[in-house]
């Protein structure tokens, strides 16, 4: 009998859910890793995260690559070059939808692995940055994008500034970099805006991006937290869950019903 009770409140979470979408005037989602470990991607800091595998200081820190830049190509090609080999997940695919039928505004990642665009979302907003572009840190305007430069990466080499020689470095965040001042300008007004904001696979532990959802509590939203670890936030979430898969199939399902 208890299981059913659970069973039938736990629907009721998804249908209050999907009834928050669609009322929202201003709805953003926030994403992190756990939203791309569906799609096969390892996170970088969990339990079984690349971390654990990696020196990320120095395959991630800009000083390393300015001086050793074969380090990051070398340890990045099995995480970043093969995404063109993964699908997206069930959340990104419902995040595309979410945003085509109007319901979903805009969409804050952490992630760099180009996978929300692949599942369908337009108004992207790269808060770590992206690999989508390859430039030259020495000759202004010489650019590469990601097919181009995972192809040589694939071979075993570097992609290179055709001007200079110098190694293209993604326009991913590195450590000792700043962020993108524009994407991150954009994320905190979008938070600010939102009447709800869905945090996703994140347990809100990285700045800047675990300050967004409290923008949007602090201009009077709501937050929803679906993530399997616990966060800073959950006891000021109006909704909680630890099943991305699950919650994303029913959503899907509403979807279709409505």
């Amino acid at each position: 009998m208890s299981d059913i009770i659970q069973y039938m409140n736990k629907n009721k979470d998804y249908n209050k859910l999907f009834t928050m979408i669609q009322n929202s005037g201003h709805a953003v989602a926030l994403t992190g890793a756990g939203v791309s470990t569906l799609s096969g991607i390892r996170d970088f800091r969990g339990k079984n995260g690349l971390y654990n595998e990696m020196d990320a200081e120095k395959i991630f820190d800009i000083e390393y690559f300015e001086k050793d830049p074969s380090l990051y190509y070398s340890q990045a090609g099995s995480f970043i070059y093969n995404i063109d080999e993964k699908e997206p997940s069930i959340v990104h695919l419902v995040l595309g939808e979410l945003e085509q039928k109007g319901f979903l505004k805009a969409l804050i990642t952490q992630n760099i692995d180009l996978l929300h665009q692949k599942g369908g979302s337009k108004n992207v907003i790269e808060i770590h940055g992206s690999p989508s572009i390859h430039y030259c840190l020495r000759c202004a305007g010489v650019r590469m994008n990601f097919e181009e430069a995972a192809a040589i990466v694939h071979r075993g080499e570097m992609p290179k500034c055709p001007n200079c020689g110098k190694v293209l470095k993604p326009a991913i965040t590195f450590f000792g970099e700043s962020l993108p001042a524009e994407a991150l300008t954009k994320a905190v007004t979008e938070s600010q805006k939102a009447d709800l904001m869905l945090v996703l696979g994140t347990s809100l532990t990285v700045q800047p991006a675990s300050s967004m959802p409290r923008y949007t509590i602090d201009s009077g939203g709501k937050i929803v937290i679906v993530n399997n670890m616990p966060t800073p936030l959950d006891r000021m979430a109006t909704l909680h869950f630890d099943d991305l898969g699950m919650v994303f199939e029913e959503i899907k399902n509403l979807l279709a019903q409505s």
